[in-house]
């Protein structure tokens, strides 16, 4: 469950970690009314479950309330990566001397948490790793330990902080730590967590990412919260709701399988052949023609999606079905990208019989299916 920035800074909030004065607003009045509160200039923040707002448009300052009501509605008004803005966070314009990031997440290599900071904050961490790889300091987390006091303090020691700065900045990661704790947390960060010229350290940012498998554990905090865990748009809604497994990456292959683990050995395949997947989508055990229809229809709603590899393991699921299920894609959706299949196991004559009659060609492996759809891509491209 991922929680909006207001949402994670009341958390971060309950917890003793100070951020910019500042509230909520739905409508351009009420960003007004917030700014009035504020009394100094503001900035004007996109309230979506979403990266990169900033270089999106979504987040922007203003001097006066009339200014704060005008942007609000611009922003307001947006979509970012596919998702409405429904609300603003109005917050105090802080006079910056440095931005740091700092969070906490799941290693699964390492089967343990792991805390990050860095002195150079302000852009993803994904960037920061790969041009300034040396500014990223790491600990990992003792499962049986915690993380410790000591090591919070190494740990700013590290990225290049002193005196009184060294216990100020550690209270921040020791408090994160707490929340993860406390929350059963996946991912949580602040980017950037702001130093300013007087010399106060506040969470301008703030992202809260709860397992969904623990949310059971949280009722209260979805009571408090008034809604239900939000999926991140229409496209996983609609996978959700289909109870197919869904997952965005940032290539132009659409992989549709059946099983987790033929999926990810499919988007391995692809990179393997110089590929990039774009959709991680997990039809299911048993799926038949409508499901396989349906899963094709919500791979396509991804602008990125140049090509669909689709790859299926006959067991349970019935080769001839998953085989109506293209057909009748692709004669209702009209489907304009290239689409590449391979299918073996349970009936898998017949649904090679319907994929002849139908025109659609297909291959015996999956190395030659991978290979295929990137060659196709490339010539699309």
């Amino acid at each position: 469950m991922k929680l909006f920035e207001h949402e994670a800074k009341d958390i971060f909030r309950n917890f003793g970690m100070p951020t910019p004065p500042g509230g909520v607003a739905r409508t351009p009045e009420e960003a007004k009314k917030r700014a009035e509160e504020i009394g100094k200039p503001v900035v004007v923040k996109a309230q979506v479950l979403t990266g990169k707002r900033g270089k999106a448009g979504g987040v922007k300052f203003a001097d006066t309330p009339e200014e704060a009501a005008k942007v609000a509605e611009q922003i307001l008004m947006m979509r970012i990566n596919d998702l409405p803005v429904e609300a603003v966070l109005v917050e105090e314009k802080l006079d910056i001397a440095q931005e740091i990031y700092a969070g906490i997440t799941i290693d699964r290599n390492e089967r343990k948490y792991v805390v990050i900071g860095s002195s150079a904050g302000g852009m993803s961490i994904e960037e920061l790793a790969a041009e300034q790889p040396e500014k990223i300091i790491k600990r990992y987390v003792e499962p049986f330990l915690g993380f410790q006091p000591f090591e919070a303090r190494e740990m700013t020691i590290a990225m290049g902080f002193k005196g009184k700065d060294i216990s100020k900045l550690a209270s921040f990661f020791l408090k994160l730590w707490k929340i993860v704790e406390a929350y059963d947390v996946e991912l949580t960060e602040i980017n950037p967590l702001i130093l300013t010229k007087d010399g106060r350290f506040l969470a301008a940012d703030a992202r809260l990412n709860i397992d969904d498998n623990a949310l059971y554990r949280h009722k209260d905090l979805i009571e408090k919260l008034k809604r239900e865990p939000v999926e991140q748009n229409e496209r996983e809604r609609r996978a959700s709701e289909e109870g197919m497994a869904y997952v965005e990456l940032d290539g132009d292959i659409a992989c549709i399988c059946n099983g987790a683990g033929l999926t990810m050995a499919t988007l391995d395949a692809v990179a393997l052949h110089g590929g990039r997947a774009s959709t991680f989508l997990d039809l299911g055990g048993g799926a038949d023609a409508e499901r396989v229809e349906k899963g094709i229809e919500i791979a396509l709603m991804y602008p990125k999606v140049k090509a669909i590899l689709i790859n299926i393991m006959g067991g349970i699921t019935r080769c001839d079905e998953v085989a109506k299920g293209i057909v009748a894609a692709r004669k209702e959706k009209g489907i304009d990208v290239p689409m590449v299949i391979r299918m073996v196991g349970t009936n898998e004559e017949e649904g090679q019989k319907i994929l002849n009659e139908a025109g659609i060609p297909f291959l015996s492996t999956m190395e030659e299916a991978a290979s295929k759809v990137v060659e196709l891509v490339k010539e699309v491209s």
